[in-house]
């Protein structure tokens, strides 16, 4: 079997190390020894995308907001089902995950990230959420292993009282706010559903229709 290379490694908030391994041409990124995301498994990256747009619908001037890079797969998704006339703006608080995206990972990325409608924003995507502007159509995060700050105690802000309403505020009427997470979380769903939001909760698989672990996705809209 061809072993595991680590390609590149970085510190986050917290002390967590984030890795780069590659095996063969299988890329993972690890925070510590916990695997957050896998270049044969996108399905339910890809459903984060998806499922906004099959309740949105056509939005010529749809702009969308993406928490968290990543392997691109919800970045791509949203590429091939928005209008040339939309807008990306990407939110990665890790630099060392854009420039792997640009590096070793380019061949994944197959320049989506020099696709016009696509602007990279080297921040927390808790600041872009910040205002009282409704700018946002849809703000996809995946930016944890769910709503539990992980990898980074700061995330957990997102998914409070006060970060969904910052959510919902930024959000223009009839938006949705879709969160990733690898398990479910009975006490996000009524924290949403508190917060203002008419919820659903999908259950994805991590490969697709080729199957694997079931991941949740939540679809909070905003009313309007």
């Amino acid at each position: 079997m061809i072993p595991w290379e680590t390609l590149d490694s970085v510190k986050v908030e917290g002390g967590v190390e984030l890795r780069l391994i590659r095996r063969d041409k299988e890329y993972c990124i690890m925070a510590g020894m916990i695997p957050l995301m896998n270049s044969r498994m996108s399905g339910s990256e890809e459903a984060l995308s998806a499922l906004p747009f099959e309740r949105l619908g056509y939005r010529p001037q749809a702009h969308w907001l993406i928490g968290g890079l990543g392997m691109g797969f919800t970045l791509r998704a949203a590429l091939a089902l928005l209008p040339p006339t939309a807008k990306i703006t990407v939110a990665e608080l890790v630099p060392a995950v854009v420039k792997w995206a640009r590096g070793p990972m380019a061949e994944i990325f197959a320049g989506c990230l020099e696709d016009p409608r696509v602007t990279i924003v080297e921040t927390d995507v808790a600041r872009l959420l910040r205002g009282s502007e409704a700018k946002y159509d849809a703000i996809l995060l995946d930016v944890d292993n769910g709503p539990d700050g992980l990898t980074r105690e700061g995330n957990g802000g997102l998914y409070t009282p006060t970060g969904l309403k910052a959510a919902r505020t930024v959000l223009r009427p009839g938006g949705i706010l879709a969160v990733w997470s690898s398990a479910p979380d009975a006490e996000f769903t009524k924290r949403l559903a508190r917060g203002g939001f008419a919820v659903e909760e999908a259950k994805v698989r991590e490969r697709g229709k080729r199957g694997g672990a079931r991941h949740t996705i939540w679809l909070a809209s905003k009313a309007g």
